[in-house]
């Protein structure tokens, strides 16, 4: 029974990532370039999530100030879920729905890209750092599950993973988080002849 369930796993992740290929390669493309505007313009992206979300936004600002694959300068990217000082201060001060908006606020300029992450589509805290910087005249781009809840209508653009099942949509939040990693990268080294 064991060895049935985990090769049922890989199969709905692999399926889903199948369906991906076909529904969201267009998506994931805007997206991408919506990310190299900003970094083309010398801004910056900020991204935001709970729990496995909060993970895969620091695991995508790792791979964009660090390196994905290849060899180039490090890009401007912050986790908005990795200082316990802010968000411990700002859930205590102003409630655990500003957790976010409130460092948006701090950090964001207008042209800077949120990549706001929620399995849901619906987390408070998340959406809220959206309404924030869209005040700000950023871009926002959502990843969301099920059928991307509030997020949907909140952001300029929001990739959905059509599941219900909150692991399988994370699994395909972290391969679209590596794929839009590949492509700026891939855009940028080309164009400044590094690597």
């Amino acid at each position: 029974m064991m060895l049935d369930a985990i090769r049922q796993q890989f199969r709905e992740s692999a399926a889903l990532k199948e369906e991906a290929a076909q529904s969201l390669t267009e998506p994931v493309a805007a997206a991408a370039e919506m990310v190299l505007a900003a970094l083309r313009a010398g801004r910056k992206v900020l991204l935001c999530g709970n729990g496995g979300s909060a993970a895969d936004a620091q695991h995508i600002a790792a791979e964009l100030v660090g390196r994905y694959t290849r060899e180039r300068r490090g890009y401007p990217a912050i986790a908005l879920t990795t200082d316990t000082s802010n968000l411990t201060a700002i859930a205590n001060d102003y409630g655990f729905d500003q957790i976010f908006a409130r460092q948006v606020e701090a950090l964001g300029q207008a042209g800077d890209v949120l990549i706001a992450i929620s399995t849901s589509g619906n987390s408070p805290n998340v959406l809220r750092a959206v309404e924030q910087a869209r005040e700000l005249g950023m871009k926002t781009l959502g990843l969301a599950g099920h059928d991307g809840g509030a997020l949907v209508a909140a952001t300029d653009l929001c990739l959905v993973a059509p599941h219900h099942v909150t692991a399988r949509i994370q699994e395909l939040h972290i391969t679209i988080g590596h794929i839009l990693c590949d492509r700026v990268e891939a855009a940028l080294v080309s164009e400044e002849g590094v690597g």
